[in-house]
């Protein structure tokens, strides 16, 4: 026994110790790792948080005792109440623009030109649409000229509310006289500092009527993305884009949509205001047609833009274009440009009519032209006009 007692083997010391520190270290790995885990965790969950709390929900209606946070996870934005075709291309008025509108009657003719208003004081900027368009063309930009001057825009022969005894004499010379005969019987012998705007068609009567020098008070002159080498070259397929648009709408509402889906126009408020206007109802079929005939007009087409630029450059009154891209500069502008004959603008991102699809830039532009021309609201004399005899008492 004595024997057998003597052989039991003690365990030894400094082996229990070194197994004691390993497992001891272990365990503080394990402690370590799960804290780094639960330290993720909880900065995922702050983070979840912020995200929660953040643009990611909407914000409480005002007046409501409850706010919610949802989980930005589970939430989805709001969508906008869905419109119908019709009520998104729904017509809208002209009153909502302009002040008035009125009826000028040419004395001694049947001819009766369709004006619409705006406005109480400063220089009068009188605006020519384009072919095919009308005076509520220029509708969204009155809203905002009309707090710091005058605007009229007048339908023109052949389109709109215009009535005349030839609506296809769409000839320079007769364009150019209507302007006339619409300025005299509304200011008779004492008009207003007159700012002459034209867009495309209307451009051009513009800077006719400016080249006879004929008007006195004519203060200044804006030329709206029209210019003669683009113009000139582009006739040959005016007849194939005129057959090649939709002609039978049988809604105006279908011709605000046609007009904003093919890109004829890019502001939909424009297009709701302006496009019934250029419209007219065909019995005959029961539905709505263009109401401007440009088709029969195509023998005037070239009068309108033959010698443009030398007329626009030769004008004796402040001079802006306002193009809607370069590539509609042409070599005579180019130079006359380079010399500092006229002031020019590129206005991005927009279609050919610059005062519909951008009406603030717009409106912009015209305001701080007058302002730079100190085109004031009783007339002023621009040296090289003609000014109508004097009678003598």
């Amino acid at each position: 026994m004595a024997s057998k007692q003597k052989g039991i083997i003690l365990p030894n010391t400094s082996c229990g110790n070194l197994h004691n520190s390993k497992a001891s270290n272990r365990r503080k790995s394990e402690e370590k790792f799960k804290n780094n885990i639960h330290q993720k965790l909880r900065n995922l969950k702050q983070t979840l948080s912020i995200m929660d709390s953040s643009n990611l929900t909407s914000l409480p209606e005002e007046g409501s005792e409850e706010t919610h946070h949802p989980s930005a996870f589970s939430s989805a934005p709001t969508r906008p109440p869905i419109q119908t075709s019709s009520q998104k291309y729904a017509p809208l008025d002209w009153s909502h623009y302009f002040d008035q509108e009125d009826d000028i009657q040419i004395p001694d003719s049947d001819d009766v030109f369709h004006v619409y208003m705006a406005g109480t004081e400063g220089p009068v900027i009188f605006c020519l649409h384009g072919g095919g368009y009308s005076g509520l063309s220029f509708a969204l930009a009155a809203s905002k000229i009309k707090e710091k001057a005058r605007i009229v825009a007048m339908d023109l022969r052949g389109h709109g509310k215009t009535s005349t005894q030839n609506d296809v004499d769409l000839s320079i010379e007769r364009l150019c006289s209507d302007v006339f005969s619409v300025l005299k019987t509304m200011y008779g012998d004492a008009p207003p500092a007159i700012v002459l705007v034209g867009h495309s068609m209307g451009g051009a009567v513009a800077v006719h009527v400016a080249a006879k020098k004929s008007l006195p008070s004519l203060a200044g002159l804006v030329v709206v993305d029209v210019v003669e080498g683009t113009a000139m070259a582009s006739l040959i397929h005016m007849q194939k884009i005129l057959s090649n648009r939709m002609q039978h709408f049988l809604t105006p509402e279908k011709a605000i949509e046609w007009s904003i889906k093919s890109g004829s126009l890019r502001n939909i408020d424009s297009a709701c205001v302006s496009i019934p206007s250029t419209l007219k109802y065909d019995d005959s079929k029961k539905c709505y047609t263009h109401r401007a005939r440009l088709e029969e007009t195509e023998q005037f087409w070239r009068g309108w833009y033959e010698g443009l630029s030398e007329k626009f450059l030769s004008s004796p009154v402040p001079k802006i274009l306002l193009l809607a891209g370069t590539d509609r500069l042409d070599r005579t502008l180019t130079i006359g440009q380079m010399q500092g004959k006229f002031q020019m603008v590129v206005v991005r991102h927009t279609g050919h009519a610059i005062q519909e699809d951008v009406p603030d830039e717009f409106v912009s532009l015209m305001l701080n032209f007058i302002s730079h021309n100190r085109i004031g609201p009783n007339g002023i004399e621009i040296p090289g006009l003609r000014r109508p005899p004097q009678s003598k008492p």
